[in-house]
């Protein structure tokens, strides 16, 4: 008990722990959009910035004009640092909780709220969360540009030169086509094994590769495509059916084939997930930032992996959200491999954020999420300075808990 009373005394007299945080309330939301900015909907890099009284502005990712303005109409005037509150209340404010679109920007705003957090506290948002569980997140590479790949050359030399320059997995595509291709998928599972052979020559015998079947096939095509390369051992089969079949094919995909099954980049919350992860009829989620809803969500479907040891492999949006993703899913103790396309790409706007070097990305000690914009480089392109009440109706349990709408 003394120990403990000197241990606390000498925290206070260090300045550090004890400390009370700011009150503070959110001013203003603003989006903006980054050079040559994603044309993707879903993997929207627009950069918005959530504004406070005490100085703290948090930085997110994500959503459109649209789809954020009433999200950031429920923060205008509220303590930034009730994330869980806030999160609860612009889910549930407008009659029925919100749709994928909508989920995005709400995670891109849910980012911005622990950036504040973070710094508010002075403290990474991977400590916030409990501290990293892993020296750095193992990474697959898809659009960076890899030292030594040349335009046309081929799989099994483009794995070993990827596998080279440090990453834990090479990725491919089933069997790909130059897009708006004709695609006979009949066609292509015969391709693919041939395809899969060069990438298990090229990281060697011990070596790890993926592929992705990018929802291209029916569930009987999927069968054969994945029985085809189970000899050749895949880290993971991603999207191996349509994602509106999820759960009534996977399931059944999962019965009759051995290799792991990777899958979820189009989907959001935890409950998109649920049914497929309690019953393991996939090895690996492929949540994402901030599609999912934030870092808030995420954190829960990481608990839900947890609890039924499934590992997560995250899809990528932006470059922000991918420093989210190593602050958040670096404290999950699960297996976890983490999509990369940034290596070799400049961003002029974003001075500090991703911290990766040969094939990996690290923590680092930045307070929030170790962002830091060049506003030279963004153009505003929406503003919010007032509630938004119109319509929205937020109702309590007596212990003041949001309830349904």
């Amino acid at each position: 008990m003394l120990n403990r009373r000197k241990f606390l005394l000498s925290a206070c007299a260090g300045g550090f722990a004890l400390a009370a945080l700011p009150k503070m309330k959110i001013t203003r939301v603003r989006v903006y959009e980054p050079p040559n900015p994603s044309p993707l909907f879903n993997q929207s890099d627009k950069v918005v910035t959530v504004e406070t009284d005490a100085g703290i502005t948090g930085i997110g990712e994500g959503g459109s004009k649209d789809t954020l303005e009433q999200g950031a109409g429920r923060l205008i005037g509220r303590d930034p640092q009730h994330i869980e509150q806030l999160w609860q209340d612009m889910n549930r404010a407008y009659f029925y909780p919100a749709g994928r679109e909508k989920e995005d920007a709400l995670g891109a705003l849910d980012l911005a709220l622990w950036d504040i957090k973070g710094k508010a506290q002075n403290m990474p948002v991977h400590e916030v969360l409990g501290g990293m569980v892993r020296n750095h997140c193992e990474c697959y590479n898809t659009a960076g540009i890899i030292p030594g790949v040349k335009p046309g050359m081929g799989l099994k030399e483009r794995a070993q030169l990827t596998i080279a320059a440090g990453y834990r997995a090479f990725r491919m595509g089933a069997a790909d086509r130059p897009i708006n291709s004709t695609y006979n998928t009949h066609e292509r599972i015969n391709q693919l094994y041939e395809d899969c052979a060069q990438v298990r020559e090229g990281v060697g015998k011990d070596g790890d590769w993926a592929v992705d079947f990018h929802q291209r096939f029916d569930l009987p095509d999927a069968i054969r495509g994945c029985d085809l390369i189970a000899p050749l051992a895949p880290y993971f089969v991603e999207d191996p059916v349509r994602a509106e079949a999820f759960h009534q094919d996977l399931p059944i995909l999962r019965s009759k084939v051995s290799v792991p099954l990777a899958a979820g980049e189009e989907w959001g919350n935890r409950w998109d997930f649920n049914t497929l992860v309690e019953k393991h009829s996939i090895d690996y989620v492929r949540a994402t930032l901030p599609n999912v809803g934030g870092i808030t969500e995420m954190m829960k479907i990481a608990a839900l992996c947890e609890t039924h040891f499934i590992g997560m492999i995250p899809h990528f949006t932006g470059p922000i959200a991918t420093a989210a993703l190593v602050n958040s899913l670096g404290t999950f103790s699960g297996p976890l491999l983490m999509e990369y396309n940034f290596e070799g790409r400049t961003m002029p706007y974003l001075p500090q954020c991703l911290d990766f070097k040969n094939g990996k990305l690290y923590p680092n000690e930045r307070p929030g999420l170790g962002v830091e914009l060049d506003m030279k480089y963004l153009k505003m392109v929406a503003e919010f300075t007032e509630p938004q009440t119109a319509r929205a109706q937020t109702y309590f349990r007596p212990d003041g808990s949001i309830t349904n709408w």
